[in-house]
């Protein structure tokens, strides 16, 4: 299974995550927003689809630069996991499939809080940023 997200890049290079909402799997972590690619779609469409649906944002695939990737295992599954950097949207984010945002720089980050496949990117990002 490929997942897309992104590390949108704010002010004082702060990075949004969204808080999983109660009812679904891991409810309550924090995570990179994002989703999963269908079938015969390209990952920067995806992730730009998903903000839109997730955020209310409005992304172009062009700017969104790939960054790094993780792989877990999620119930009988197996997850790759895209991240891509995003430092030019239009609209304000809002938690349309979250209980909740906020916005940390990657040392801020608390990799216990986040779903296994996001942990391995806080690293990475705080390099990368």
């Amino acid at each position: 299974m490929t997942v897309v997200a992104a590390a949108l890049i704010g002010e004082s290079r702060r990075v949004l995550l969204q808080q999983r909402a109660p009812g679904r799997s891991m409810a309550g972590l924090w995570e990179f927003p994002g989703g999963k690619v269908e079938p015969g779609e390209l990952p920067e469409a995806a992730l730009a689809r998903e903000l839109d649906e997730e955020l209310g944002i409005r992304v172009a695939p062009a700017d969104l630069v790939p960054a790094c990737f993780a792989s877990a295992p999620v119930g009988g599954a197996h997850m790759i996991l895209l991240l891509y950097l995003c430092r030019v949207w239009s609209g304000d984010p809002r938690p349309l499939d979250a209980s909740a945002l906020k916005w940390l720089r990657p040392a801020e980050m608390v990799p216990d809080e986040m779903p296994p496949a996001d942990r391995p990117l806080v690293a990475m990002l705080e390099r990368l940023l």
